[in-house]
């Protein structure tokens, strides 16, 4: 899988662009890495296994380091600068798939967080998954309403974010029209997915894009 490195607001971002090569249309996903400040990187084993899972399905994906993180420019920025660094990492990937038709995006912890504000910014996400969202951490509110549907997940033995808070969360979404929010609580799953519950989390998502897509081609 090539190293790639694109410009971000504040110098070079370092990401892994994994194409599909003969694919002129193949769907695009970019995964979002835990808080840069907590050990967060590309490389976590949460982002990696989803970035190969949406490769796995035919997608084109792109992760990559947010400002000060590995070989990318910059400093850590409260959040506000990571989301620009989200949204030139979209540009990035569109710019070398402007054929594709469906755009998702995938968050970790606090790259959920920030996953979610970018589908707020950008139309063209048709679905995203949010997998262990600090609704403990961060206000979520801007999502009114939320754009797109996509997957909620999380371990019931989540103690970096508790259940309840996701659940309140979900229950807030659930109450806008226009949009399904799927919800999924793994038992016995911590906020990392550790041991076998990285198969529960990756087949789920799998299984989750699978059907969503298969609606869109209807």
């Amino acid at each position: 899988m090539p190293e790639v490195i694109f410009p971000g607001p504040e110098g070079r971002l370092e990401g892994r662009y994994h194409p599909h090569k003969g694919l002129k249309d193949a769907p695009i996903a970019i995964i979002l890495h835990p808080h840069p400040q907590f050990g967060g990187t590309m490389n976590n084993r949460v982002v990696y296994n989803l970035h190969y899972t949406f490769h796995n399905m035919g997608f084109n994906v792109l992760r990559f380091n947010f400002r000060g993180v590995g070989r990318s420019q910059g400093e850590y920025d409260q959040g506000i600068g990571e989301l620009s660094d989200a949204a030139s990492a979209l540009d990035y990937l569109q710019s070398m798939n402007q054929n594709t038709k469906h755009c998702w995006v995938a968050g970790f912890s606090f790259g959920a967080w920030i996953g979610m504000q970018l589908l707020m910014r950008r139309p063209e996400i048709t679905g995203f998954i949010s997998v262990s969202p600090p609704a403990n951490m961060y206000d979520f509110s801007f999502l009114a309403p939320c754009p797109s549907s996509g997957l909620i997940i999380n371990g019931l033995g989540d103690r970096v974010a508790p259940p309840a808070d996701t659940v309140s969360l979900v229950n807030k979404l659930h109450e806008q029209k226009g949009i399904t929010i799927t919800h999924q609580e793994v038992d016995g799953a911590g906020h990392f997915f550790e041991n076998e519950h990285m198969d529960t989390l990756t087949g789920s998502v799998e299984s989750y894009v699978q059907r969503r897509l298969t609606e869109n081609t209807r």
